[in-house]
């Protein structure tokens, strides 16, 4: 990347992810690209390595992406580090196992320049083979359906309205996301400003959660019920973050 100010910071956290970015982070490189060629902008990708033991930070590093540590474990916290250090104007929050869409970036971008927006999302496409699996993201697609709400494998908004909201709550340890969109919905309302929803793209994000716990167990854990009860529980969700990028 030039000495441009970027205009847009690709925040990406990552804990222990050496096998999962060199397949995942080129379709956000791909997406930064596309929209640069397409509007002579440019972005710049933040990868966050939230105190990982293995080569996560080298490979980002070799990718092109800009290194920022967050020695403290949690998403939330790995996120608002990556906020902190960005330099451009627009945020967009992207988990380290996402197969991100080519024209997404660009996307992101028309709504969030237009000034109509304070943010947004593009949602999650999961294509689980377990029957519990599926019941459980049946589950959570309902509970968004009536509360609102958006995952944090893709969330964009300005960098005044995050600042605004104080970013991701810290003391979370599950549904810091959730939270943090539903913040971001009642500011866009009072600034009649509203999110927008990019239901004509889809984030694919890995399968890993599912394939490490039993149906059963993802059923029990990580309901949006019990992720509401416990969501300031650290060690209700230990066993999450010591077995995926959470």
């Amino acid at each position: 990347m030039n000495e441009q100010t970027p205009e847009v910071s690709i925040v990406i956290p990552a804990y222990n992810e050496e096998r999962y970015l060199p397949q995942y982070l080129p379709t956000v490189l791909t997406a930064l690209r596309y929209w640069e060629k397409a509007t002579g902008g440019r972005g710049e990708i933040i990868v966050v390595d939230n105190a990982s033991t293995d080569a996560t930070a080298q490979i980002a590093a070799d990718y092109g992406a800009r290194i920022v540590a967050e020695p403290l474990r949690g998403i939330g916290r790995a996120r608002n580090t990556g906020a902190a250090a960005a330099r451009g104007d627009r945020l967009v929050f992207i988990d380290a196992d996402v197969d991100f869409p080519e024209d997404g970036i660009y996307a992101a971008m028309r709504h969030l320049t237009s000034g109509a927006c304070v943010g947004g999302t593009i949602p999650a496409l999961y294509e689980p083979t377990k029957l519990g699996a599926r019941l459980l993201v049946a589950a959570w697609a309902l509970y968004r359906r009536h509360f609102g709400g958006a995952q944090g494998v893709t969330q964009f908004c300005t960098r005044e309205a995050f600042f605004t909201l104080g970013g991701y709550r810290s003391e979370l340890f599950m549904s810091e996301d959730v939270d943090f969109f539903a913040r971001l919905i009642r500011l866009g309302r009072r600034r009649q400003a509203p999110v927008i929803y990019l239901t004509d793209l889809r984030v694919r994000p890995s399968l890993r959660r599912f394939e490490q716990w039993s149906s059963w167990r993802m059923i029990w854990r990580a309901n949006p019920i019990i992720a509401r009860l416990f969501r300031t529980s650290r060690r209700f969700w230990q066993p999450w973050y010591d077995t995926t990028v959470r």
